[in-house]
């Protein structure tokens, strides 16, 4: 499929057809592809995601204000730190494919880039940006209302995977909640861990991440879940 086409089916996965392609190709397009070409700087998707990460903030705002009208402020921040934070950003870029629409180096490729949730995340919001600029406001809310702002509490379960699983293990288990790494693996700019949770000498469940900690709350997730299943 060459790049035109493409761009033509993110557009009808997204529902939305731009005015301008060139807009939706720029909020496609990687660093990594713009160095590995010598291109300007300013061609990468960068200052995009820049203006959709504002514009995510105001839509996921309104949408708690005007839906929550029952929270106070600090629970309102809450909710939108677990809807906008940076797996749950890639889990949404994941459910329209957004990888395979990247314009990526191929340092990037081989090390499956695409895939990696701080390139989704940044795409996602570039997305919003260029969606923004093209359309409006009321497109970009539109987009993140339909697109971010479901399954909240999901996403805040494993937002505050490791908060609550201390308080769950505590609660109802004699055993100490402890994690170790038990795996690392990729070259250095690009390193995986491998994380186990244990509740004593039980291994409960397992994360991978591309830091200690995101790998600690796949895993305190994975946990939770198996823990809410066995109950």
């Amino acid at each position: 499929m060459d790049r035109n086409q493409n761009l033509v089916t993110l557009q009808k996965v997204i529902g939305y057809k731009f005015n301008d392609i060139n807009m939706l190709s720029h909020a496609m397009t990687h660093s990594s592809y713009v160095g590995e070409k010598k291109l300007d700087k300013l061609k990468s998707n960068e200052r995009l995601e820049f203006l959709g990460d504002a514009v995510l903030e105001l839509c996921s705002s309104e949408y708690l204000y005007k839906n929550y009208d029952y929270l106070p402020e600090g629970e309102l921040t809450k909710i939108r730190a677990s809807a906008v934070c940076e797996f749950s950003l890639a889990e949404c870029a994941r459910t329209i494919n957004l990888g395979s629409f990247l314009v990526l180096g191929r340092g990037e490729i081989m090390t499956e880039g695409m895939k990696r949730d701080s390139i989704l995340s940044d795409a996602f919001e570039a997305l919003i940006g260029a969606i923004y600029l093209d359309g409006g406001f009321a497109n970009a809310k539109d987009f993140v209302f339909r697109f971010v702002m479901n399954d909240l509490e999901h996403k805040q379960l494993f937002y505050d995977s490791k908060t609550i699983l201390q308080e769950m293990v505590q609660k109802e288990h004699s055993n100490n909640l402890s994690y170790k790494i038990i795996d690392e693996s990729g070259p250095d700019h690009c390193r995986e861990f491998t994380v186990a949770v244990y509740i004593g000498s039980d291994k409960i469940a397992v994360g991978k991440g591309r830091s200690k900690k995101a790998a600690e709350q796949q895993a305190a997730y994975e946990a939770l879940l198996k823990l809410k299943d066995k109950k």
